[in-house]
């Protein structure tokens, strides 16, 4: 099977309702990013944070896969799919995506405050699975927070997406301005060589590449299409 990757940014939950990054006046959900996203945050007002995670569970639990995030799950049939994502949702595991890289966390997970390896499934925690509390202590006695990688914190998978986008032979971006880094920079480990696919109604200026194809469409009828051209030209 050939291997393709996939990264994929807001624009692809989007489609399902989620708006997974600070709005065009600097805020995120009406919250200075840097007061509910950032270690700062954290240290000035952890409930503060603690609640505006929760908030976002809530929705994310309401959202569904979309046709984009299907469309991707049933190439996994003909190609060895894997997914770098930038969002901390889970609608591309929901839709039956078996192989996803979350570059900046996982919403429905957490860990310790002081102990980094010490990372939970928030179910283990909360019996709605989406409530993480002050007073909700890992197994050492420390505040669990979310996982997720805040503003001026390391990407500690970011060395493994670089591997997978080395090892690619199609590569696709699907909702991503490819201009947040690291993530962005993955585009370089992609060899010139193999096909390139950018879908977005919004197509970000990627810099020239011999085989590339821009989808100015959505997510949902943009990757479908994609598929359907993969399937035509690799699947005999």
């Amino acid at each position: 099977m050939k291997r393709l990757v996939v990264l994929t940014g807001a624009g692809i939950s989007a489609e399902s309702g989620l708006r997974t990054f600070r709005d065009s006046d600097g805020l995120w959900e009406n919250h200075r990013v840097e007061d509910v996203a950032s270690p700062d945050g954290w240290r000035r007002n952890p409930e503060l944070v603690l609640e505006f995670y929760n908030q976002r569970r809530k929705q994310a639990l309401e959202a569904r896969p979309n046709a984009a995030h299907l469309a991707l799950a049933q190439l996994e049939g003909q190609f060895n799919v894997q997914i770098i994502t930038q969002n901390v949702d889970d609608l591309h595991e929901r839709a039956g995506s078996s192989r996803v890289l979350h570059l900046h966390g996982e919403l429905f997970k957490v860990r310790s405050s002081k102990h980094e390896h010490l990372v939970y499934a928030l179910e283990q925690i909360s019996p709605g699975g989406w409530e993480l509390n002050l007073g909700d202590f890992c197994e050492r006695g420390f505040q669990l927070r979310p996982h997720i990688v805040w503003f001026g914190e390391m990407v500690p998978e970011i060395e493994r997406a670089a591997e997978l986008c080395a090892g690619a032979d199609l590569f696709m971006v699907v909702g991503t301005s490819l201009q947040v880094y690291p993530a962005a920079g993955l585009l370089e480990y992609v060899s010139h060589s193999i096909p390139t696919f950018v879908v977005d109604p919004n197509l970000p200026e990627v810099p020239p590449r011999a085989n590339l194809h821009l989808v100015a469409q959505g997510a949902g009828v943009g990757v479908a299409r994609v598929a359907q051209e993969l399937r035509e030209k690799y699947i005999n």
